[in-house]
């Protein structure tokens, strides 16, 4: 991830639903509540026609270059220093002096309206964007407030894990601007640093085989995160990451390193970042021809009864198996757990900070991606290759859009870049200084500039950087090195899918991933999530896959 985005309390809030929960936009469940709302899914040919021509940015050379696995994923690029003479990517002023408002959510500190860093921004947008962000735990009833009474801004953001809240299926086409005669094809070309944003993130801004959204933040290679340890720790016992090939290896862990006696236990919760080394999709996997639910699946049942064996044996730390995930990073930080699962953006520069302020030799490590077995090949699913998206108000007219096109294109500049240097930190001496080399904020900077707005309308692709701590960069850019060999794309990968409201409890399965949950911290037994799923598939779920083999994947395809 790049140094924006690891130090926003976003992180902690929206991507605190990091791994499985934060693949829930890979469905989009947009109920269809609107007679003009046609479904929002694409067709494989429609699609292809809209998506703009991806062109990577070779404006900033990375320290640790991308690296790209077999189905196409490719892994973030790593900087070591922020570049110490920023290059120019967009020559002039993009804007021509329009009036727009925009919001966008927040989670931390709303900056003063009409401050410096917004009065500085405006000035090198050439436009008079008045930025109005609103309080992100608020934000999924601010904006269908907004929409029911059609007085969105000129520029929102929709993060598309709400999609369903926001109807963005309906909206598209009604209430947002399509964007497809702008940028389909090679009409990108006018807007290079668009044109550097990963195809799959630009997937995920399509409706009905037309391209309305700006995505913001994306990734060649998001997976729902990885089994973490303690790598000082198990370190120093001689263990590496590359002696845990299978199950069995971390069974013998969770016997090796549980000490309850000492108040140390091997494992805190890792079923969401473990399941998938039993062969377990995301959600559907297709077998001769045939949609096949994850919950319909041996291979899931074996996952779960290993995990539940697991908690039983008594190698999970007792306050996990009692739900408490408030206090499983200080567990992980104290020693009192040594493995965990998490998502990828809890591997970064802060993380550093506070594990060794509890413990000087404090190191995160990653466990490479493993098969149950130790034989079958390892995999891990792709996720969406972004959750953040924005969009154009469709009432504005068509000079208008190109105007916010030309400014989106300054904000998606490439890290390190002149552009993304004003946009992340705004000017220098009045916002940020340099300490040893790294920009750093002033008062001034923290008050206005570092609760950032404008990268929630448009960014640059992802980054990995952490200054003053090179270790966490070279570790997490070799990990992603190694992984990408094992990811694939899941069955309606990046396909925004909108499921009738008649199927969106089943879709959910709450009482099933309820009970899941309780399996795996060793409450209720396997049989008894079988009954779980048993009433589940009469009571809505095999009409739901029914439902999914039909009139998504006999239509418009799989998404792979």
């Amino acid at each position: 991830m790049s140094i924006a985005i690891n130090r926003r309390a976003f992180v902690n809030g929206a991507a605190a639903v990091a791994g499985a929960a934060a693949l829930s936009p890979l469905l989009s469940a947009c109920g269809s509540g609107s007679a003009g709302s046609k479904g929002g899914t694409n067709s494989k040919s429609g699609l292809a026609a809209a998506l703009p021509r991806y062109q990577p940015s070779t404006s900033v050379k990375p320290d640790i270059p991308s690296v790209t696995g077999p189905d196409g994923a490719f892994t973030s690029p790593g900087f070591l220093s922020y570049p110490a003479h920023p290059v120019t990517t967009v020559q002039g002023i993009p804007g021509k002096g329009g009036s727009y408002t925009a919001v966008t959510p927040i989670w931390g500190t709303l900056p003063p309206p009409d401050n410096s860093y917004y009065r500085a921004m405006n000035k090198a947008l050439g436009i008079d964007l008045t930025m109005k962000p609103a309080n992100g735990n608020d934000y999924a009833t601010i904006v269908p407030t907004m929409t029911a009474s059609k007085k969105l801004p000129d520029w929102v953001q929709l993060p598309s894990w709400w999609n369903a809240t926001f109807n963005v299926s309906a909206l598209a086409g009604t209430q947002l601007a399509d964007l497809t005669p702008y940028l389909s094809g090679d009409k990108i070309k006018k807007y290079p640093n668009l044109a550097a944003i990963p195809t799959g993130a630009w997937q995920g801004a399509a409706w009905e085989d037309k391209i309305y959204g700006i995505p913001s933040f994306a990734g060649g290679m998001a997976v729902a995160g990885a089994v973490y340890f303690r790598a000082d720790v198990l370190g120093a016992r001689g263990i590496t990451s590359d002696q845990v090939r299978s199950a069995d290896d971390l069974w013998n862990l969770g016997k090796e390193l549980t000490d309850a006696k000492r108040g140390v236990w091997a494992f805190d919760d890792v079923w969401t970042y473990l399941y998938q080394a039993w062969g377990v999709p995301y959600k559907f996997t297709i077998r001769k021809g045939k949609l096949v639910h994850k919950y319909e699946m041996p291979e899931f049942l074996e996952a779960l009864n290993w995990h539940y064996r697991l908690a039983k044996a008594g190698y999970v730390h007792p306050d996990a198996r009692a739900g408490d995930t408030n206090n499983a990073l200080s567990r992980f930080y104290a020693g009192k757990s040594l493995i965990e699962g998490g998502g990828t953006g809890a591997w970064n520069l802060a993380d550093h900070q506070s594990g060794v302020a509890a413990n000087k030799n404090y190191r995160r490590a990653a466990f490479d991606i493993i098969s149950a077995d130790g034989r079958s090949k390892p995999q891990t699913f792709l996720g969406p290759s972004t959750s953040i998206m924005s969009y154009l108000n469709a009432k504005l007219k068509g000079e208008q859009i190109e105007e916010l096109l030309a400014v989106a294109n300054y904000l998606a500049a490439p890290f390190g870049s002149a552009e993304y240097t004003q946009i992340v930190y705004g000017v220098e001496g009045v916002h940020y200084t340099r300490v040893n080399g790294i920009p750093t904020y002033t008062d001034e900077g923290k008050k206005t500039a570092q609760q950032q707005t404008f990268n929630f309308l448009a960014s640059a692709p992802q980054v990995v950087s952490n200054p003053g701590a090179n270790s966490v960069t070279e570790d997490y850019t070799a990990w992603q090195a190694r992984t990408v060999k094992y990811v694939y794309k899941p069955v309606f990968w990046n396909m925004n899918i909108t499921v009738p409201k008649r199927f969106a409890t089943a879709d959910t399965a709450q009482a099933v991933e309820d009970a899941i949950k309780d399996c795996y911290h060793g409450i209720r037994k396997v049989s008894d999530v079988q009954a779980t799923i048993a009433s589940w598939k009469s009571s809505g779920g095999d009409r739901l896959t029914d439902w999914y083999q039909t009139a998504v994947l006999e239509k418009n395809g799989s998404g792979q």
